[in-house]
């Protein structure tokens, strides 16, 4: 993958950038100015980023996903993960015949869903899982590959399905990893230079 250098990814407008953030090339990304991107961030090729979203530190995006932030916006907590071809919708047309719907239709004719949605820390939602506007996944929640998450998770639990539904909780032993990792991270910051 190529991604952008820091100086690419300071001209492009974005509201905020941390550090060893890598963006694929291949990414399409729109609405720079409402995105902000924490440290060690990795959005990969061919994905779709779009409308206010917010990602934390240490967020990967795999390639083929959509991240619909819309106006309410989609926010990504730390240490969060979608693997391949996860669609996450802030906004979503009314399918039920009584509005029209799609984007070239004036907004007084249809009737739009419009809710945030928050992905919690340690969240990993599996290849091809579709998120609804509206649904906060709790910190800590995994949700199997072509899972539909149209409600809001429990933390610390597995879910699968269509619709999702919990299936078992999930272990907290990876925390003890973060705080080694952070640990790390801090002890290569205060080594000299």
């Amino acid at each position: 993958m190529a991604y952008y250098n820091n100086s690419e990814l300071a001209t492009l407008g974005f509201k905020k950038v941390g550090s060893n953030v890598l963006v694929s090339k291949s990414a399409a990304i729109y609405n720079h100015h409402q995105i902000e991107i924490g440290d060690n961030t990795r959005i990969d090729d061919f994905c779709v980023i779009s409308g206010r979203v917010v990602l934390g530190r240490n967020i990967h995006i795999a390639v083929f996903c959509n991240v619909a932030g819309g106006e309410p916006g989609v926010f990504m907590h730390d240490f969060s993960g979608l693997a391949y071809g996860c669609q996450v919708f802030a906004q979503s047309d009314d399918y039920s015949g009584r509005t029209l719907t799609n984007p070239t239709v004036p907004d007084k004719f249809k009737r739009e869903t419009k809710a945030k949605v928050v992905i919690g820390r340690h969240c990993i939602l599996g290849t091809a899982v579709v998120v609804y506007p509206g649904v906060e996944i709790a910190e800590g929640t995994a949700v199997g590959s072509m899972s539909v998450v149209n409600r809001s998770t429990e933390s610390w639990s597995i879910y699968m399905g269509i619709p999702a539904r919990k299936v078992k909780n999930r272990s907290k032993q990876l925390l003890e990893l973060e705080q080694l990792y952070l640990q790390e991270e801090q002890d290569n910051q205060d080594k000299p230079k």
